[in-house]
């Protein structure tokens, strides 16, 4: 029996049985079950006082309702839970393949909206993060080392720090195309195939010049992402009508044969290309967004970005990051509202504890604030702020305040990876092993944290005088 076994039991029972389950997976922190119908599901589901109540002993934090969507908030432990759900509700990957979900009946509002684009975005890039983030770091500290330590550049040791950073981004193209692939419910070997083409030895040695006379574009496609995000969803759409008329006898090596000598001259001919392209133009418009704005454009995204990682929003963000990085060498926006943000969370949910008398509660949500503070924020933004928004105030005057600093110093990071927070420190280490941006990030995550914590501590003793009155 597995650590999570119990609570799983209970999430496959609230959720209405594996029959009404469509797929399962999970994100850095959560445990995500889409249903096929809502009526199905148990009452006690969607009452937040019932879960706190009878699941917080159990290893869950919260639950997340989203759409056809529920999100179990567990922690850092999330895949320990998502494997005691698999063995005990009997699923596997590629379950829930042929279902047929029930038609939503909900309003198709903006809210509908974000939740459906977070709920399709997060399973792409979270798998990947993991790598993104070990990739970087060691990038970092083989800076470090070969401009501090005296570690020869092309030593072995430099040579095999580059190796792990490059697994971790240049094959982005392979591991984007195997999780883009899941989620349009193609078969994942011919997304992971179509990335290792776009990598491959030939094509980046400037061998493949023309496809029958058809020229094609010499371009770099390692550590890209809308190129091959491009040619898999190109590629489902052509797998789905070369399956229908494919016999079924031949399916087996046919339907991805044909499919493969379609999409892979397309994809050199135009959509590599046109995704360069449109990858260009995303980081020169994050670019413009942080120059027309200045330094007020980071305090205002640092006070959003709680909210984009509610709707799922924050992944969307890691290929504008990893495109800014490729085209201007840092990224200014995006890893920075983050890093300010999830420290400042940190430092609320800190103040939470703070003031709560129960031992337990307070144990587990003083929990929830370290974690974020390392850069994992949802068990603290669902587990203990969300039910508090008067908390969350606090929350944003540290991320204007904090926020604020690091646009008028200009904190920027070098490496792209996941979970900015205290942990993710190296990320500020300039290509030269340069330390500034890492002072800069210092200063920024003491104020985020200080800023944040007196001031929901202040807003929450004023609320509590207030009760008693």
């Amino acid at each position: 029996m597995g650590k999570y076994t119990e609570l799983a039991k209970e999430c496959l029972e609230l959720v209405g049985g594996r029959e009404n389950i469509s797929h399962v997976t999970h994100c850095a922190t959560r445990l995500r079950i889409t249903f096929v119908a809502k009526s199905k599901t148990k009452n006690e589901l969607w009452d937040s006082k019932w879960v706190e109540e009878n699941l917080s002993d159990k290893g869950c934090a919260g639950v997340v309702p989203k759409d056809k969507q529920v999100q179990f908030i567990i922690g850092p432990n999330v895949h320990d839970a998502y494997l005691d759900f698999c063995e005990v509700a009997k699923w596997s990957d590629g379950d829930g393949a042929d279902v047929v979900e029930e038609e939503d009946d909900g309003p198709h509002d903006l809210k509908w909206k974000l939740n459906k684009f977070g709920n399709f975005v997060a399973p792409i890039f979270m798998p990947i993060v993991p790598a993104m983030i070990v990739g970087g770091i060691i990038l970092s500290l083989k800076n470090l080392a070969v401009n501090y330590f005296g570690l020869a550049i092309d030593s072995g040791t430099a040579q095999l720090c580059l190796a792990i950073f490059d697994a971790g981004f240049y094959f982005l193209p392979i591991y984007i195309g195997m999780t883009l692939s899941k989620q349009l419910k193609l078969p994942e070997i011919l997304g992971m195939m179509l990335g290792a083409v776009m990598i491959g030895s030939r094509f980046a040695g400037g061998t493949v010049t023309d496809f029958f006379g058809i020229p094609i574009l010499q371009a770099s496609y390692g550590s890209t992402v809308i190129p091959v995000v491009l040619g898999v969803f190109f590629m489902a759409w052509i797998h789905k009508y070369v399956k229908k008329v494919v016999p079924e006898a031949l399916t087996f090596f046919v339907t991805p044969l044909v499919t493969m000598a379609i999409c892979v001259p397309v994809q050199f001919i135009i959509l590599g290309p046109l995704g360069n392209y449109l990858s260009g133009y995303v980081a020169m418009g994050v670019q413009w967004l942080g120059d027309t704005l200045g330094f007020i454009a980071q305090p205002i995204l640092s006070a959003v970005y709680p909210y984009m990682v509610m709707f799922g929003l924050d992944k969307a963000l890691t290929p504008i990051g990893v495109q800014m990085i490729a085209t201007l060498g840092y990224n200014n926006i995006t890893s920075t509202m983050g890093f300010v943000s999830n420290i400042c969370i940190g430092g609320t949910a800190l103040a939470v504890a703070k003031t709560i008398s129960n031992k337990a509660q307070k144990g587990m949500i003083a929990s929830f604030g370290f974690t974020a503070l390392c850069g994992v924020t949802e068990p603290a933004f669902y587990g203990a702020l969300i039910q508090r928004p008067r908390a969350l105030i606090g929350t944003a005057i540290g991320a204007v305040c904090a926020g604020l600093f690091a646009g008028i110093v200009g904190l920027r990071t070098f490496v792209q990876g996941g979970c900015p927070g205290w942990l993710t420190l190296t990320f500020f280490i300039d290509q030269n092993g340069g330390l500034h941006y890492v002072w800069m990030a210092i200063i920024t995550a003491i104020l985020a944290t200080v800023i944040s914590y007196v001031a929901t501590m202040i807003i929450l003793k004023r609320d509590m005088k207030a009760a008693v009155k």
